[in-house]
């Protein structure tokens, strides 16, 4: 089976969906920002804080490579992942896209107590989500599947991602 690869948006709901997938499909996640925290061996906002996003992407894109090349597994990415076409490609090879959208708002309620998203720490959190978001629309719209998680709950959006994987694989 393919991998199923999400993507999305801080607080678009990878991490908690990719879990439940992976808990029905019986199969393993991988969520790339942990793998980029055991590699440098600190959290993300010390990674931006010490060696600046720059450093934080190339280990992502070293991530990716390695992780693309697992078989029937859940990768959740990192939200700027589809920022380089080399991690796309990669992930596509062997996996199929699923962008988890959702609106600033809904981000901005999922993530306005958690402090450790450095991409947000200055200025007006609303204000950064929609400057990102818009910025990355582009390339989240040329992921192969959106799933909007305004309008599911996570176990919906997972089985939804689910049903569409099978089938997509049952025609392969």
């Amino acid at each position: 089976m393919k991998n199923i690869v999400l993507t999305g948006f801080m607080g678009s709901g990878k991490t908690t969906i990719g879990k439940l997938i992976a808990e029905k499909l019986d199969i393993e996640l991988i969520d790339t920002d942990s793998e980029v925290i055991k590699e440098l061996g600190m959290t993300i906002d010390k990674i931006f804080e010490v060696y600046g996003e720059k450093k934080f992407r190339e280990v992502e894109t070293m991530v990716i490579e390695r992780v693309s090349k697992l078989e029937n597994v859940v990768i959740s990415t990192g939200g700027g992942v589809v920022l380089n076409p080399e991690n796309v490609k990669l992930l596509r090879e062997n996996g199929v896209i699923y962008f988890l959208y959702a609106s600033a708002e809904s981000i901005l309620k999922r993530l306005k107590d958690d402090d450790t998203r450095p991409l947000l720490k200055n200025g007006d959190k609303l204000s950064n989500i929609i400057r990102l978001l818009n910025m990355r629309m582009p390339f989240y719209k040329n992921c192969d599947f959106e799933i909007n998680t305004d309008i599911l709950t996570p176990e919906l959006a997972a089985e939804k991602i689910i049903s569409i994987h099978l089938a997509k694989e049952s025609k392969r």
